[in-house]
């Protein structure tokens, strides 16, 4: 048996998240099913299942991939650049989350893993950036990281939300509001 390239192992791989993706914003997670994720994917069960061991598996690598490019964004670019591209999501996709949410009420085992997804340390990492945030005068003196996280997220939830719902949103006027809320009153 011929052996297969790691690169070709990796382009499957891609190939079939990238359908899952599709799969998933299409019909919801619980409406995807493996008929609906072979047909979007182009390949049969075996071959999906080959790289993912279920639905759940592939859901949880592309919300961890997610997770992974929205914690980086916002490290990097800050949080008007992360809201940007929440408002700019697709809103099937977004949809996703609250589908999943839904299930993750009821499966706590669950729940703490899809909380992980981030990976780990990530909750030190926003922690040490939120408080140098603080530190260095870009936010108000007064606010403790674990508040302006919280505020954070309940933004961010609140766009994914709107996008879910196809809602237009003013990324603009949004983060006027925001900046009013945590910036220093000297800016």
């Amino acid at each position: 048996m011929p052996k297969v390239s790691e690169e070709h192992l990796e382009s499957r791989r891609e190939e079939i998240l990238a359908g899952a993706r599709r799969a998933f914003a299409r019909h919801g997670y619980e409406g995807a099913t493996v008929a609906r994720l072979e047909e979007e994917i182009g390949l049969s069960r075996g071959a999906i299942f080959n790289y993912f061991p279920d639905k759940w598996a592939l859901f949880f690598e592309l919300a961890a991939r997610d997770q992974h490019e929205l914690t980086t964004l916002l490290m990097e670019q800050g949080i008007d650049a992360t809201i940007r591209h929440l408002a700019e999501e697709r809103p099937d996709w977004m949809a996703v989350y609250f589908d999943i949410l839904r299930l993750l009420r009821r499966d706590p085992a669950r729940r703490k893993e899809f909380e992980q997804r981030g990976g780990e340390g990530r909750e030190e990492r926003i922690d040490a950036w939120l408080k140098r945030l603080i530190e260095s005068g870009t936010v108000r003196p007064d606010l403790k990281a674990e508040d302006l996280a919280l505020f954070v997220n309940v933004v961010a939830n609140g766009v994914a939300l709107a996008r879910s719902l196809d809602l237009p949103i003013d990324a603009d006027a949004l983060l006027r509001l925001v900046h009013a809320g945590i910036d220093p009153d000297d800016k």
